[in-house]
């Protein structure tokens, strides 16, 4: 096991690496750009290292600097969290060609799964069901282009093969607009990630977004962790996860988490990983793989009792899995609220001091947060401060105990999100499960403020 590791990220998801660490016996070295000087968990780290001015470029995204950092505190290994670096194949390899391990896949894992046409054909390859589309990159020729939307047949999506985050997407109803779409498209995609290349998929109309958490480890094992249901979004964003997902039949779950294991086993995976697929009409539908830890991996910690960021740890120290698949149950269900620094309606950035938190509690509530009451959240950030989770034997018991915390929860200082999360908990629909990823988005129109 290591014995010193380098936490290359910040807020909650950098106090949450920490305490695994703590509980690994690891000395957990923590980084921080001027911003963060006063964050909780460099207050609390044994070992703590600036790496530049608050802008991302300067700290977070300064693959140099975290290297040193690295290099001057003796750290063996690097854990990206999520965001920043996390995906980034080429820090993965400086990382390893600098003598660290890093806590994540292989730069080649990261790669094919980074670009959006590799990880199509190699999900193709190992069974596991995709969006009818294009096979690979869509050709230059428009009248062959043309021949592809009407075979897949209309509405159809154009997707940049480097993007990700919602970005560098594009819905195409008629043949009319299609291959303007596809240069707007290929124009974008070149600018904002440096590959022009696009792909085309069938645009599905009310689907759901579902996931398969994974963990691999070095000796080819690899186990699934049941399903997240991701569907309450706004411009892509998650806004709401739970799991499992409600309404889908368990063998449906089981033979697509089957495949995803079996996909791993075939790439050579290693370490965390998650399986993003759309589902309507009974039909799952590939449509990218996280190669990291993920925002939402609470809900699933609570439902089979596996510590994910642990488990990652211990499979980059070269340890097999503790566990077999035969021994992952799901418990109950969970569902997590994403805390954000923002107007609840209009959702506006709203950095600012925090005046008072009151934390809330109970049996089944975790909250995953690095604020405290006089802490600054600063505005060069994304606007997250924290997740509130919530469990029970039984979704309704899990909503109930999601209802009370956020009535517990107090946030002052600045304006966040819980309002909005208060009034979607009493949400008929929500509440009767199985909404859309267009739900949000409509039901905010419907309850502008």
């Amino acid at each position: 096991m290591f014995k010193k590791i380098l936490v290359a990220n910040r807020g909650e998801i950098a106090l949450r690496i920490q305490r695994a660490c703590s509980e690994l016996g690891i000395t957990a070295v923590m980084v921080y750009s001027e911003a963060d000087r006063d964050a909780k968990y460099v207050k609390l780290a044994e070992e703590a290292v600036c790496i530049g001015p608050a802008p991302s470029a300067q700290s977070y995204l300064n693959m140099p600097a975290l290297i040193s950092a690295a290099e001057v505190t003796d750290a063996e290994a690097i854990h990206p969290g999520y965001g920043f670096l996390s995906e980034n194949a080429d820090f993965a390899e400086r990382v390893e060609k600098s003598g660290f391990q890093f806590i994540g896949p292989t730069p080649e894992s990261i790669r094919m799964m980074g670009d959006k046409v590799s990880a199509k054909q190699a999900m193709i390859k190992a069974g596991v069901p995709c969006v009818p589309g294009s096979e690979g990159e869509l050709p230059d020729d428009a009248t062959q282009v043309r021949r592809l939307a009407k075979t897949i047949g209309y509405p159809v999506i154009i997707k940049a093969a480097g993007g990700g985050g919602g970005r560098g997407m594009r819905v195409v109803h008629t043949d009319a607009a299609l291959i303007n779409a596809v240069q707007m498209t290929k124009a974008e995609a070149g600018a904002a990630f440096g590959n022009p290349a696009v792909y085309m998929e069938k645009y599905l109309q009310n689907p759901r977004h579902i996931e398969i958490q994974i963990l691999a480890d070095k000796h080819k094992n690899a186990v699934y962790l049941g399903e997240r249901d991701c569907s309450m979004q706004r411009r892509h964003q998650k806004v709401i996860e739970e799991a499992p997902a409600p309404g889908i039949a368990r063998r449906l779950i089981e033979r697509v988490g089957e495949r995803c294991v079996a996909a791993c086993k075939k790439i050579g995976y290693r370490g965390a990983g998650t399986f993003e697929f759309l589902y309507e009409n009974g039909e799952f539908y590939f449509i990218e793989m996280n190669t990291r830890v993920q925002v939402e991996h609470p809900v699933t910690e609570f439902i089979t009792g596996v510590d994910i960021v642990r488990t990652q740890i211990m499979v980059a120290a070269g340890e097999k899995l503790p566990f077999t698949q035969r021994q992952i149950q799901i418990r109950g269900h969970a569902i997590e609220c994403r805390i954000n620094a923002e107007d609840p309606f209009q959702f506006t950035p709203s950095p600012g001091r925090i005046t008072t938190w009151h934390q809330p509690g109970g049996p089944g509530v975790r909250v995953d947060s690095h604020i405290y009451t006089n802490y600054f959240v600063p505005p060069n950030y994304d606007s997250m401060i924290g997740k509130l989770i919530a469990h029970g034997d039984t979704r309704e018991q899990a909503l109930a105990r999601m209802r009370t915390a956020l009535n517990e929860a107090v946030v002052e200082g600045i304006q966040c999100n819980i309002p909005l999360h208060r009034e979607l908990m009493v949400d008929a629909s929500f509440v009767a499960g199985g909404t859309n990823i267009h739900y949000l988005e409509a039901w905010l129109a419907q309850h502008k403020r």
